[in-house]
């Protein structure tokens, strides 16, 4: 077992953060905005590809509706928003008027944790001792956070705690995560969590207003829908 991947790419989404934020002081409000729409075109993107990963249309189903369910009794969305604003007043800075640190914080974090790159690189890490994945993530999620940053501000900043508490638990975790997250649940987990992220970009492009991290236990849920149905 090995935490050397999750430390690299907790520390590269860090410094990603902080040049994306340093770069934007500098960039116009205009130009913030329409670089906002296109970043929520390229997220609607990219979570129709994830969600394509997907084998069993019925599993993303059940994920979404019990997700949603628990999500919204518990209202995450609401404890991510109030810690968010707990977050600005420590900061003394309120939100620029496009995103607030909490959307910031859900949008970067799901980009940086849904997919088999995440799955796999930590399964290889806590099992083998093989980081080789976790560090070839690393360096995306550098360029990666600095384009986010730029445009959705500090809250991909904080992203690195969950980068660091998604990915560590796996690690830690590997040998008894690794029966269930088989490829098949792994597929099945990226496709649910990508339909959140292209409710992400409708969010970005201003087309909807949807309480996203209410749907965020979906992602935890495919997994088990999967070894569920495996056993028939």
């Amino acid at each position: 077992m090995s935490m050397a991947g999750v430390f690299a790419n907790t520390a590269t989404v860090i410094i990603g953060s902080l040049l994306g934020i340093i770069f934007r002081k500098g960039i116009p409000e205009r130009v913030t905005t329409a670089v906002m729409t296109g970043l929520g075109l390229c997220t609607i993107y990219i979570g129709i590809s994830g969600a394509l990963e997907g084998k069993n249309v019925l599993i993303a189903i059940a994920s979404i509706v019990f997700g949603s369910i628990i999500g919204t009794l518990f209202d995450i969305d609401q404890a991510i928003s109030n810690l968010g604003l707990f977050v600005e007043t420590k900061f003394q800075r309120g939100t620029d008027g496009h995103i607030s640190i909490a959307e910031g914080f859900v949008t970067a974090s799901l980009l940086f944790c849904v997919g088999a790159m995440t799955i796999n690189g930590s399964l290889n890490a806590g099992i083998f001792g093989n980081n080789s994945l976790l560090y070839t993530k690393a360096t995306l999620d550098l360029f990666s956070s600095s384009m986010l940053a730029a445009s959705l501000g500090i809250g991909v900043l904080f992203s690195a705690v969950f980068v660091f508490i998604f990915q560590g638990m796996i690690v830690l975790f590997a040998g008894f995560l690794a029966p269930v997250m088989t490829e098949a649940a792994i597929a099945e987990m990226t496709c649910t969590g990508s339909l959140i992220i292209i409710a992400i970009g409708m969010n970005l492009t201003g087309i909807t207003k949807i309480k996203v991290a209410n749907y965020l236990p979906a992602i935890a849920l495919a997994p088990a829908f999967t070894w569920i149905i495996g056993l028939f």
